[in-house]
């Protein structure tokens, strides 16, 4: 670059500095003199911040926009003080949950920061196991989305189905790689910047392992459920997180694959303790500045940070009518007065809770609901109606167990072809009508439905009471969010 486009550049930068600490209180301001300061211990000293790369998962939540907000002003006020400041890799994962609203905040808020032409910073996404540059607008491969599915599929099914309504862990397992892997890419990172709380992070860590333990991976216990037992974890797990479910020719390495390290440097430095402001507070820097578009009922309501609420509300109400005995408007109606009891323990504004009601508990509105929660869930996460029933009832695993029971509740007119389609995931030959059935029910190939059949069923872990998450969740329930290293599905989250 010439002199003259250096000097522009500089004071580009400078002005981004310093409208972005306009909107900063003297508190952070403090807080972000403290992490530079953290940020140059890391470093080994402020001499060598130059050559001190860190790395920064974005999926377009509020906290995640903020953190990155924060650190932003941090590399920004280094340069202007030494001749070099630390380099950043900002990286987003995508999956067929992946919600275009969040994107686009992500990418207001690359704008606002200036992230896109600054030298010092790479812009990322990996999409199917390959790091691309991040493209806000492309829409996900269509390998990737069948993969994405798949997974998703292959992980709900080794629920126990009289265990926790945990039927998202692939979003877990995926992100797992994710981290591991994309601080190794390209001469890899030197740390991983983390604003998860102490409780989000031992939710993420408890969401991997369980996700690990029905994709059939064995690995220690002895990792510290914190920031600084995540990357022994995530090691030990490796990349072949799927590997059991797919034979080695199908499941594609990560991408390209000369530009990885064989070995992680990489360390996580927390940074929770920084975001000292309220979270209404920090509205005006999220809206005014980095042109984020929240969606308030979603960011206090939904208690599953990999799926929209409609969708969320239509599981429930699918597994009480089908499952529990009840009917959908039982099911909605549960998963609402519990979401406003956890929305009132954080004494949230009366017109949050209204908003809800006015969303879930109208009775006239419940057939309008069904309707676009399947709509959503079939063009997010290829799914239809019998197939998140299927996943429901995980009948499959454990030689089919429950197959008869989900038959008797959902398919009696299949009960005749009962051993027909035994003998089908056994691997003999039936009529084509069975094997198609399975397929059209399932969403699921009959080969991996074969495999599931000759899984065994998972145990449920000693002291892990039968519930569903919101269930176990929301008793004691903080007012921190879900954990944000799996990806926030909702725009507003």
């Amino acid at each position: 670059m010439t002199n003259i486009h250096d000097q522009a550049m500089k004071y580009v930068y400078q002005q981004v500095l310093q409208r972005l600490l306009s909107f900063f209180s003297r508190a952070e301001r403090t807080a972000l003199q403290l992490l530079i300061q953290r940020l140059g211990v890391a470093a080994g000293g402020m001499e060598r911040i130059g050559e001190f790369k860190v790395l920064a998962v974005q999926n377009g939540s509020r906290d995640n926009c903020y953190a990155l907000a924060l650190l932003r002003a941090a590399q920004l006020t280094i340069a202007s003080r030494a001749p070099s400041t630390f380099r950043l890799r900002v990286a987003s994962l995508r999956l067929n949950s992946s919600h275009p609203a969040a994107l686009e905040n992500v990418h207001r808020s690359y704008n606002a920061l200036f992230l896109y032409d600054d030298p010092r910073v790479e812009v990322l996404m990996v999409d199917n196991r390959e790091v691309l540059a991040f493209d806000h607008a492309a829409p996900i491969s269509p390998a990737g989305r069948a993969t994405n599915r798949t997974n998703l599929l292959m992980l709900g099914h080794r629920r126990a189905w009289d265990g926790l309504f945990d039927l998202w862990d692939d979003c877990y397992l995926a992100s797992g790689e994710f981290h591991a892997q994309i601080s190794r890419w390209n001469h890899g990172v030197d740390a991983l910047i983390s604003c998860d709380s102490p409780r989000q992070q031992k939710q993420y860590h408890e969401g991997v392992r369980r996700a690990a333990i029905k994709a059939g991976l064995h690995f220690s216990s002895q990792h510290k459920p914190d920031s600084t037992g995540l990357f022994p974890l995530l090691d030990e797990l490796g990349n072949q997180g799927y590997q059991r479910f797919y034979s080695e020719e199908v499941q594609l390495p990560w991408r390209p694959v000369d530009q990885f390290e064989t070995c992680r440097r990489a360390t996580v430095i927390d940074i929770h303790d920084m975001l000292v402001s309220n979270r209404e507070e920090r509205w005006p820097l999220l809206t005014e500045f980095l042109g984020f578009k929240p969606d308030e009922l979603s960011a206090h309501l939904s208690d599953n940070e990999h799926v929209g609420l409609a969708v969320t509300a239509h599981l429930r109400g699918l597994q009480a009518c089908f499952v529990e005995d009840g009917t959908y408007e039982d099911g909605v109606a549960k998963y609402l007065q519990r979401a406003l009891v956890m929305m009132r323990r954080k004494q949230l504004p009366e017109r949050l809770c209204e908003q809800a009601v006015e969303a879930f508990g109208n009775p006239l509105t419940l057939v309008e609901l069904r309707a676009r929660a399947a709509a959503e869930a079939q063009r997010s996460l290829g799914l239809s109606e019998a197939q998140m029933v299927c996943l429901v009832f995980a009948p499959f695993a454990n030689k089919a167990s429950q197959l008869e029971r989900f038959l008797r509740q959902c398919h009696p007119g299949m009960l005749v072809a009962l051993p027909d389609l035994h003998r089908a995931m056994q691997g003999y030959p039936v009529a084509d009508q069975i094997l198609q059935w399975l397929m059209d029910v399932s969403g699921l190939s009959v080969s991996l439905i074969a495999r599931l059949y000759r899984m065994p069923r998972l145990p449920i872990p000693e002291g892990r009471p039968v519930e569903t998450p919101s269930e176990g969740q929301d008793e004691d329930a903080d007012t921190d969010d879900a954990p944000s290293m799996a990806g926030e599905r909702s725009a507003g989250r």
